[in-house]
């Protein structure tokens, strides 16, 4: 993994977090603690997935549709 891709993950990472945390009412404290989690966090992690070059959004989606 690279440093391009490193910061892209740290990005949506944060931002998803703080999806979480506004939908749902939650510190960031369990917000982070319920994405990482989740099978999504992992792919995100995993760059032959290619999901980190997905919008924060998008993978949000994935995330939300895992919680159900």
């Amino acid at each position: 993994m690279n440093k391009t891709q490193k910061y892209l993950i740290e990005y949506k990472i944060r931002d998803i977090i703080c999806f979480i945390s506004f939908d749902n009412n939650l510190s960031l404290e369990e917000s982070m603690e319920l994405f990482f989690n989740s099978n999504i966090f992992e792919k995100l992690q995993d760059i032959e997935t290619g999901l980190y070059t997905e919008s924060s959004s998008y993978i949000y989606e994935y995330f939300k549709e895992e919680l159900k």
